[in-house]
Parts: C-alpha cells; sequence; structure tokens
C-alpha cells in the first residue's frame, strides 16, 4: 500500500531542550570555587547581605559546593552527604595553570597536580563561633 514515511526535516535545535537546562543548572568549575575558597573571598560569600530572590534569603551558603540552600537543616545535611565530600575531595588537587598547560605541551618540564589538604570554609566559621 504505501511506502516508508519520509524523514522529516526539521531544526536539531527544537528538539533537544535538554541542552537549555544543562546551561540553565550550570555549577561553577573546580577552579572558580578554587579561587573561592581563598579566604578574603570566603569570607564575602559566607557573610552575604541578605537576597530575597535567592533561597533561604543568601544566608545559607555552601562555598565548596556554590550551593545555596533554604535552611541551616539543608546546609547540614548538604555537608554530611556524598556530593559535598566528592566535592572537596575533587578540590584537594591543585587547579589546572597556564604555566602548567605550557609545561605539557613542551615548553618546559611538566610535573603533576599535587595534593593538598583542603577544609571547609563553613568548618572555620563553625568553630569561631564555638570559641
Amino acid at each position: 500500500m504505501g511506502g516508508p514515511y519520509a524523514k522529516k526535516r526539521k531544526h536539531r535545535s527544537t528538539n533537544r531542550p535538554w541542552e537549555s537546562i544543562k546551561v540553565k543548572y550550570r555549577r561553577k568549575d573546580l577552579d572558580e570555587v578554587d579561587n573561592d575558597l581563598k579566604p578574603e573571598n570566603a569570607e564575602v560569600l559566607l557573610n552575604q547581605e541578605i537576597d530575597y530572590d535567592l533561597p533561604g534569603n543568601g544566608q545559607f551558603y555552601c562555598v565548596c559546593c556554590a550551593r545555596y540552600f533554604i535552611d541551616e537543616n539543608s546546609l547540614t545535611a548538604h555537608r554530611r552527604s556524598k556530593v559535598h565530600k566528592k566535592r572537596l575531595k575533587g578540590l584537594e588537587l591543585e587547579p589546572y595553570s597556564i604555566k602548567e598547560a605550557e609545561a605539557a605541551g613542551g615548553l618546559g618540564t611538566y610535573q603533576t597536580a599535587k595534593r593538598r589538604r583542603v577544609e571547609d570554609p563553613l568548618d572555620k566559621a563553625d568553630n569561631d563561633k564555638m570559641q
């Protein structure tokens, strides 16, 4: 009776809505978070002004994961979670630098990234409150 249907010719961008969602929920990369972990930047991020557009009015922020939470309980539950612990482990390696990229390309001697100890700034803040 009838033959096979003809292939529909549509623009592909209209058939992939998850690409826009991926951009919408994008988190900071590890090198950006490493910059936030510096004491002067972490202090500003932990003591933000009230912003009614953010979850929890911007008062409950995890610097390591770059996430806002609605209350103290959800923040403490997040700090015990596997997601937070994996993020801390990922931050133990030094971030990739331009000098390291040039050395890997043959413009110097390449040395592998060193491991370091990363402490959560929230732990420091909690210790300061207790004393």
